[in-house]
C-alpha cells in the first residue's frame, strides 16, 4: 500500500510539474533557464551596478573628471579613494565617466552593426539570386581584410573622437551578423508558415519583419553580446593608441595610455590597475551573459 501511495504521489507531482512547464510562457522558460547559470546572474548584477554608476556619474562622481583637484600623482586617501593622476585629477571620477564612454561606444556600435547586418542578411537570404550574390561577395570582401588592420586604417583616416569610433566599429562589425541572419533566413524561407504567407499574398515587409525576424532574434541577441564585448575592447585599444577618444575626455583606454611609463607601472599602480581591471570585468561579465543567453534560448538545450 505504501508503495502504491508513493507511486501515486510521484505521478501527481510529475503531472503538476508538467502542467507548470507547459503553461509557462516562452519568456518565462528562457528566464528559468537563464537563472540556472549562476555566473551569468552574478555578471548581470555586476553589469547593472556598473551601468547604473556610469549613468549616474554626474551625480555620484566626487569631483569634476577634468578638474585639477589634488596633488600630482597622489596615492589613494580618504579624500581621493583611487588617488589622483599625473596632473591632479581624481581617478575615481574619471573612472566613472570612462565607464560611461566605453559602455556608450560598445552599445551604439553594436546597435549600428546589428541593424546593418540584420537588414542585409534578411535581403540576401529571402530574395537570393543576384541580390544574395552581391551582398555576400561584399560581405566576404570586408571579412577578407584583417579586422584590427581595417579598424586601424579607418581610425587613421578619420578624425579621432568618440562618435567617429562608434561609426567605424559599427560599419566594420556587421558581416558576422549578416551571415548569421542569412543562414537562418534560408532555412526559415522553406518552412510551411512562410510559404503560406507568400501564397496568401502577404507583403514582403510583413513576411520579413513580422514572421522571419522574430524567429531569428535569439541567435542575433547571442551574437550581439560578443560584438558588444569586442567593441568595448576595440575602443579601449584605439584610445590606448591615441586614435580613439581624445583627452581630456576620459575613457578606459586613454586612462591606460597615461600610465605607460615604467615609473607609473611600478610605483603608481592606482593609475592603471582600476581601468585595466574594469575592462576585464566588463568583458568577462558580458561573455558570461552571452553564454547563458545562448543556452537559455536554445530549444534543444538540456536544462533540468
Amino acid at each position: 500500500m505504501q508503495a502504491e501511495e508513493r507511486h501515486k504521489l510521484r505521478k501527481k507531482s510529475q503531472a503538476k510539474k508538467q502542467k507548470t512547464i507547459t503553461t509557462e510562457s516562452y519568456l518565462q522558460t528562457v528566464f528559468r533557464r537563464f537563472r540556472k547559470h549562476h555566473l551569468a546572474m552574478v555578471s548581470m548584477i555586476i553589469l547593472a551596478i556598473l551601468t547604473g554608476a556610469a549613468i549616474l556619474a554626474p551625480l555620484i562622481a566626487p569631483y569634476d573628471p577634468n578638474a585639477i583637484v589634488g596633488p600630482f600623482g597622489g596615492p589613494p586617501s580618504k579624500e581621493f579613494w583611487l588617488g589622483t593622476d599625473q596632473i591632479g585629477r581624481d581617478v575615481l571620477s574619471r573612472l566613472l565617466y570612462a565607464t560611461r564612454v566605453s559602455l556608450l561606444v560598445g552599445v551604439m556600435a553594436t546597435l549600428i552593426s546589428t541593424v546593418i547586418g540584420v537588414l542585409l542578411g534578411l535581403l540576401a537570404g529571402y530574395f537570393g539570386g543576384v541580390i544574395d550574390m552581391v551582398i555576400m561577395r561584399f560581405t566576404d570582401m570586408v571579412m577578407s581584410f584583417p579586422y584590427i588592420l581595417l579598424v586601424l586604417v579607418a581610425a587613421s583616416i578619420f578624425k579621432p573622437g568618440m562618435w567617429n569610433i562608434i561609426l567605424i566599429l559599427g560599419f566594420v562589425d556587421w558581416p558576422g551578423v549578416a551571415r548569421l541572419v542569412r543562414g537562418n533566413v534560408l532555412s526559415l524561407r522553406e518552412t510551411n508558415f512562410i510559404k503560406g504567407n507568400i501564397v496568401a499574398g502577404m507583403p514582403i515587409r510583413h513576411i520579413l519583419f513580422s514572421e522571419i525576424l522574430p524567429n531569428t532574434i535569439a541567435p542575433i541577441l547571442v551574437y550581439a553580446t560578443s560584438v558588444l564585448a569586442l567593441s568595448m575592447l576595440d575602443e579601449a585599444a584605439l584610445s590606448f593608441l591615441g586614435m580613439g577618444v581624445q583627452p581630456p575626455t576620459a575613457s578606459l583606454g586613454n586612462m591606460l595610455n597615461g600610465a605607460q611609463s615604467l615609473t607609473v607601472l611600478t610605483s603608481q599602480p592606482w593609475l592603471w590597475v582600476p581601468p585595466g581591471v574594469l575592462i576585464v570585468v566588463l568583458v568577462i561579465a558580458i561573455n558570461f551573459v552571452g553564454d547563458a543567453l545562448r543556452d537559455a534560448l536554445d530549444p534543444n538545450s538540456e536544462q533540468k
